[in-house]
């Protein structure tokens, strides 16, 4: 078992940048971050694996950089040039399985999320 926390989420204006993290309390093999906004399907966003290969979303490349801090089990997503279309909740996804992907439903484990709200 996983557990996986959230932080670093808030509001903040369109052009503004936040940072998100995410703590695993042990070791991981794919991290990813998704988002759901109100009344839509829940996307993948980025995913990096424990090799440091990224795969980031066609609306958030340039914008958004996933990262990873192995020996702390930490990952990260920064989010720069954020606009009204990135407002949704943000949740940490974890595979202990050697699988990285952008289908949701292929994540054993998941934290709680945290809401990103980006005002225009």
């Amino acid at each position: 078992q996983v557990q996986l926390v959230e932080s670093g989420g808030g509001s903040v204006q369109a052009g503004g940048s936040l940072r998100l993290s995410c703590a695993a309390s042990g070791y991981t093999y794919c991290m990813g971050w998704f988002r759901q906004a109100s009344g839509k399907e829940r996307e993948g966003v980025a995913y990096i694996d424990t090799n440091g290969r990224t795969n980031y979303a066609d609306s958030v490349k340039g914008r958004f950089t996933i990262s990873n801090d192995n020996a702390k089990n930490t990952l990260f997503l920064q989010m720069n040039s954020l606009n009204s279309e990135d407002t949704a909740m943000y949740y940490c996804a974890a595979n202990l399985r050697w699988w990285c992907g952008t289908n949701w439903r292929g994540y054993d484990y998941w934290g709680q999320g945290t809401q990103v709200t980006v005002s225009s």
